[in-house]
């Protein structure tokens, strides 16, 4: 299979990426984020400890238009079918509407939105052409109900469920499969240092192996929605 991740130098995107690679079947995995040093970090271990994948990475900002339709262009340069994409790339500023950061808004919007919509843009035409492949959104909670200091961030995850919505209908008829993945609180990164045991929440594992499992389902099925949250409840 060839896998498409965003935001995969670490956290839940590290984590899908491992998870495909420790398929003994080995597939090609393109990888994608900001940081380069981090992304090619992730990339040479993957394909240290996982020679039957291939890994290729490119690093670049998806939350701007031009470096989200650059990145399509060089995976199609790279492969000419695509079987699952994972838009996973995300950012997250806190505050209320009435007091977060200016520009905090339009920031999440582009990581959180617009990368998925022009990516996803770029790579349809094959996709379409193929009549194959699985498209997976990671949305959250956030895009479900309102909740304290969501603000902008809870408007843009709104709107990426919306832009998921909308996808998997349209491409429906074509043999495209479409999945959200609404997680609560993931333990990655962020979470280190807030006092908030890891047993506490989700692991970026179990949203993997979620991911994993879904794109391995019959070409006649498939899951629209995951919810998943903290079995004692969200944070």
């Amino acid at each position: 299979m060839n896998i498409v991740i965003t935001g995969a130098s670490r956290g839940i995107g590290k984590r899908i990426a491992e998870v495909f690679a420790e398929d003994k079947k080995g597939h090609t995995i393109l990888l994608c984020a900001r940081n380069e040093k981090t992304l090619s970090a992730a990339a040479t271990d993957l394909q240290s400890r996982f020679p039957r994948t291939n890994v290729w990475f490119k690093a670049l900002d998806i939350g701007n238009k031009e470096g989200a339709k650059a990145f399509g262009f060089w995976v199609l340069e790279k492969i000419s079918k695509i079987d699952v994409l994972i838009n996973n790339a995300g950012t997250f500023v806190p505050g209320d509407i009435s007091n977060e950061p200016d520009g905090a808004l339009e920031k999440m919007l582009g990581v959180n939105l617009f990368s998925a919509y022009h990516l996803t843009r770029s790579l349809l035409p094959s996709m379409l052409e193929h009549k194959s492949g699985h498209i997976f959104t990671i949305c959250s909670i956030a895009g479900l109900q309102a909740y304290p200091n969501g603000g902008a961030y809870s408007i843009s995850k709104f709107a990426l469920l919306g832009f998921t919505k909308n996808l998997r209908h349209e491409l429906m008829p074509h043999g495209i499969k479409v999945t959200a993945i609404i997680p609560g609180a993931v333990y990655t990164d962020s979470w280190i240092g807030s006092g908030v045991p890891p047993e506490r929440i989700v692991e970026a594992d179990d949203i993997a192996r979620l991911i994993y499992t879904a794109a391995h389902l019959s070409p006649q099925a498939t899951v629209e929605e995951i919810v998943i949250r903290p079995q004692e409840g969200d944070l």
